[in-house]
């Protein structure tokens, strides 16, 4: 078995402007997958706005650069993760079809374990 990193990606304005009652829905389908494949689930947490986030650089002489902000800006953010073990990856893709991503999509990753 493998470990495998889930990334989800939304649009976060939409989420900034969702009502209660999809944001519940939401929370609730992120429960039912959570219950339906908890064998499979190794962690996983939503992450606070992009608008909370720090960026560190080192520049070509080493200098630390610290800026508010993400590292990259695009109109998908990474709003949350799971981390999931699977046989393979085909299997890690079943699972990760099953993340609810309404505002946006899910990427696989594999993960290295560094010996």
């Amino acid at each position: 078995m493998s470990e495998y990193l889930v990334l989800i990606y939304d649009d976060e304005t939409k989420w900034l402007n969702a009502d209660e009652k999809t944001l519940n829905k939401l929370r609730a389908e992120h429960d039912e997958f959570a219950q339906k494949n908890g064998a499979s689930l190794r962690g996983g947490n939503a992450l606070h706005p992009t608008a909370s986030a720090t960026s560190i650089r080192r520049d070509a002489s080493g200098d630390v650069l610290i800026t508010d902000g993400v590292f990259i800006e695009s109109k998908e953010a990474l709003g949350g993760y799971y981390v999931i073990e699977a046989a393979d990856l085909d299997a890690a893709i079943a699972i990760a079809k099953q993340v609810p991503a309404q505002f946006g999509g899910v990427e696989v990753r594999p993960i290295r374990v560094m010996d």
